[in-house]
């Protein structure tokens, strides 16, 4: 059996994976989840937190674990599992980019978010330079992030998403092949995603091919939404 390591995205905490987290746990596997810097409970300032930090956490995870793990990450988080991946190649099994941003060399996320202009998230983004983070309105998370979610998980999330802090947005990765390059990349498609749009998607996609590429017909948040899916194709794809 595997350990899949469960990275969310930004303003999003471990909780995301509630509905996820028992059914790989049903099929015999182990899941860790993190609360990143600033996220979720976790009380790390935001003018602590950068990609590094967000690295060192993750990190931290791998390497408590008895073999080489299937590391996840959601929107944001795929910045962040991109640059584990280089530091942590020996620990990672396979990344799994679940709807999320995946980044070249160089690029960071607001490379990619500022280029995806039908993005609900790009047209609404809130930043604080002064407060060093972003946010995304109330009034559009729901468009945003959860358009096929149903009311109770859109009123939870609501009550518990965070400012983001900007500096992880910012910071690009630094990869290479021989490190980052050398670990198994699988991308689970939404095609219903308003927040990174299908059409970004295929750019990244084409830009840094994966090993395996599987489409949920589900919005940007299919871990609430579809998580039977969500685990059927974690299960395919490793």
């Amino acid at each position: 059996m595997s350990t899949f390591v469960l990275v969310h995205g930004a303003w999003h905490g471990a909780w995301a994976w509630y509905k996820v987290v028992p059914k790989l746990e049903e099929a015999g596997h182990d899941v860790v989840t993190i609360d990143l810097p600033a996220h979720g409970t976790d009380t790390t300032p935001v003018e602590e937190v950068t990609l590094e930090s967000h690295v060192e956490r993750v990190g931290d995870v791998l390497e408590a674990q008895d073999d080489p793990s299937i590391l996840v990450g959601h929107s944001m988080a795929g910045v962040i599992i991109t640059q584990t991946a280089e530091y942590y190649a020996d620990e990672i099994d396979t990344l799994v980019y679940l709807t999320a941003f995946l980044p070249e060399h160089g690029n960071s996320l607001v490379d990619y978010s500022k280029s995806d202009e039908e993005s609900v998230v790009t047209q609404n983004l809130v930043v604080d330079e002064d407060a060093g983070e972003a946010r995304v309105p109330d009034s559009a998370t729901r468009e945003a992030f959860y358009g096929d979610c149903s009311e109770p998980d859109v009123e939870l999330a609501q009550s518990l998403l965070r400012p983001e802090p900007l500096a992880g947005m910012v910071t690009p990765v630094e990869t290479t092949p021989d490190e980052f390059g050398s670990v198994p990349r699988v991308y689970l498609r939404c095609d219903q995603d308003r927040a990174i749009t299908p059409g970004a998607q295929r750019e990244m996609l084409e830009a840094l091919p994966c090993d395996e590429v599987h489409t949920l017909e589900a919005s940007h948040s299919p871990f609430f939404s579809a998580p039977e899916t969500v685990v059927e194709k974690l299960l395919t794809a490793v």
